[in-house]
């Protein structure tokens, strides 16, 4: 599957070995089933790693479906696997809006189900200009407020990414 386009060529992304693809259709009917009282949060993560000289990121999505907003919750994921062409890995700028872009992607994906719901995006960004996620902050809220009317929360209200998505790459049930 070819994704976006980077300064050398199209991006390739790459389904995460052991991993199945994100069954939007599964989501949504799992979303209709439940009250409107039911809460869901949508995060995602990343993780930036080299393999054979070459630079990827996995992309981790997750959404964390809470029963009635007072039961046990229900988690869906993927890991997308890309390559990475951030430059400065201290200030990761682009596989943070990459990861923003896919946040708002799965949002719109699922916005016929979500309407009347509590519903809350969540970015693995931290608003203490001391940590590199910080380079981004200001961007991804605005771009998320824009294309999905929502405003997003950041670390550290923000466990659907900083948790949800962080441990479900190592959980292989997505």
């Amino acid at each position: 599957m070819v994704g976006g386009s980077s300064p050398s060529g199209p991006t390739i992304v790459f389904e995460k070995e052991g991993m199945k693809k994100l069954d939007i259709q599964e989501v949504k009917e799992f979303i209709s089933n439940q009250s409107l009282e039911t809460k869901i949060y949508i995060g995602c993560d990343s993780e930036r790693y080299k393999s054979n000289n070459i630079w990827y990121a996995d992309y981790i999505l997750a959404i964390v479906i809470h029963i009635d907003g007072k039961h046990g919750c229900k988690l869906f994921g993927e890991v997308i696997k890309e390559k990475d062409f951030d430059q400065k890995v201290n200030r990761p700028r682009l596989r943070l809006m990459n990861e923003v872009y896919k946040l708002s992607e799965l949002y719109l994906k699922l916005a016929d189900v979500l309407v009347d719901r509590h519903v809350e995006v969540h970015l693995d960004i931290n608003p203490d200009s001391r940590f590199g996620s910080n380079c981004v902050m200001q961007e991804a809220i605005g771009y998320i407020r824009g294309t999905c009317n929502v405003v997003p929360m950041v670390k550290p209200k923000a466990f659907a990414a900083s948790y949800a998505a962080d441990r479900l790459k190592y959980l292989n049930v997505a």
